[in-house]
Order: structure tokens, then sequence, then C-alpha cells
């Protein structure tokens, strides 16, 4: 096999919400990427904790990850920042150093860029900007240091309802297996191509109500919980830890096909 020693890092999308498996654990893109890995020898290990910006990811999870020796990383974050107070420069200066950091010790590193939520929500529009500097941001430390790019931005699925949780920020199965399907494209792996072909179909549109649902439902709650954490000195993240913090092999009970 190709890759033996496979890491993943970043945020709530690594860790695998919204891709709920029946007995309550989180499967995600990484598990997936990893079942198509798997072979003898393989091991994996998700360092990918909910909450975490690309700044933490540096201090918490590179030095970990430095030391298992993969000879595979991909990252997926960002998203945190753009929804933090950090300004344009400082979103584009984490994602520099991230990139900087993980390609210095990683053969091979895939970083991905992150699609535009504006398509998802009422006022998305205001992320745009620190969407795209993102974005810029990875695809110029990609070049810079050599790591593999996974352009998601203008990926048709961003704009179907049905690839997203219900707080449409998080990727439902489906969306993370569209994602470990990119994953997998890019890095020539072979995987059921099913896993990229558009869903039959289209989405419903999402009415006032569905809005006003989504607000009352999944954006007041978070909103009031990090104003909260905030006034006690807690980060979002805090008390979580990464679910396979060690490379290990897949039992048959991991295995996702």
């Amino acid at each position: 096999m190709k890759y033996q020693r496979f890491v993943a890092l970043g945020d709530s999308c690594t860790e695998g919400l919204d891709d709920l498996l029946p007995d309550g654990r989180y499967r995600g893109w990484a598990d997936r990427v990893a079942s198509a890995l798997d072979a003898p020898g393989f091991r994996y290990a998700n360092l990918g904790v909910r909450g975490r910006r690309l700044d933490q990811m540096l201090v918490e999870q590179v030095p970990s990850a430095r030391a298992l020796e993969p000879d595979l990383v991909v990252l997926f974050g960002g998203g945190n920042d753009v929804m933090s107070n950090a300004t344009l420069e400082q979103i584009a200066a984490r994602a520099d150093a991230m990139v900087r950091a993980v390609t210095s010790f990683a053969p091979t590193v895939a970083v991905f860029t992150l699609s535009d939520i504006s398509h998802r929500m009422p006022f998305g529009w205001r992320m745009k900007p620190r969407i795209d500097a993102l974005n810029t941001a990875v695809r110029g430390a990609a070049s810079r240091y050599g790591a593999i790019l996974i352009d998601v931005e203008d990926d048709e699925c961003v704009h179907d309802s049905r690839y997203f949780g219900p707080d449409r920020l998080h990727l439902s199965s489906l969306g993370h297996r569209r994602l470990a399907g990119h994953v997998l494209s890019t890095l020539d792996i072979p995987f059921d191509p099913a896993w990229l072909t558009p869903l039959d179909g289209r989405a419903a549109s999402a009415s006032v109500l569905d809005h006003w649902r989504w607000l009352r439902d999944q954006v007041l709650p978070v909103a009031y919980t990090r104003t909260r954490n905030k006034l006690i000195g807690r980060q979002p993240g805090d008390g979580f830890v990464p679910k396979r913090p060690q490379l290990a092999p897949l039992t048959s009970r991991q295995m996702v096909r």
C-alpha cells in the first residue's frame, strides 16, 4: 500500500460531526479514507478536535503528529478561524504557519479549501471575504511548501443541503463520503465512484419557516453557549480529546465502506 501511517488533523469535520453511526460514534471523511487505505501494516490516527482553530492545532496537534512519524497527513481546518474575531491577515498567517509546520515532517501532506457557506444560510455572505482569505492563503501555502491541494470551494455539493447537517455547517454522512472521495481521488487511491456521484433529484428549497427553525434550534443555542463560555474563560473544544490519538490498525468494527 502506498501509505501506511495516516494522521488526520483538524476540527469537528475531521472528528466526524455529523456523520453519526448507530452506536453513537462519529465516523467522518478521515475514517472513510482510512478504510480505503487499510491493508496489512496500515495504521491510522485522528487528532481532530471540535472547535479548534488553526493556531490551536499548531500547538496542540502538530507536535503529536510529528511524534507519530506519519507518511501521510491530511488537514481540514480554518472554519473556526473564519467564524472567530481574527483579522483576515491573522487567518492567512495561521494557514501559512500550519501548512509550513506539517510539511516540515510529513512526506505527503494534503490540505483543503473551504466551501462558501453563503449559499446555505441567511446572511452567510458576510463570511465570504473571510473564506476567500483563508482559501487564498491555503492555496498559496500549498504551492510554497509542496502540499497537495484538495480544492472543494466550487464543488457542486455546496448547493445541495443533503450534504450538510441540521446546522448547515457540518457535513452529513453524504457530505463526509463525498469529501473522502475527493481525498482519495486526489491521492489516486481506488474508491467507490458512487462517493462522488451526484445525488438524484434536487433538495427541497428552505422556506422562511425552515430558516426560523434553523435560527431557533441551531444558531441561537450555539451563540448562547459560546457567549457563556467566553465569560468563564472556556474556548470551543475545551474538554474534548482526539478520538484516535495514537496510530493503530483499523478493527473490523471500524471498517467503513
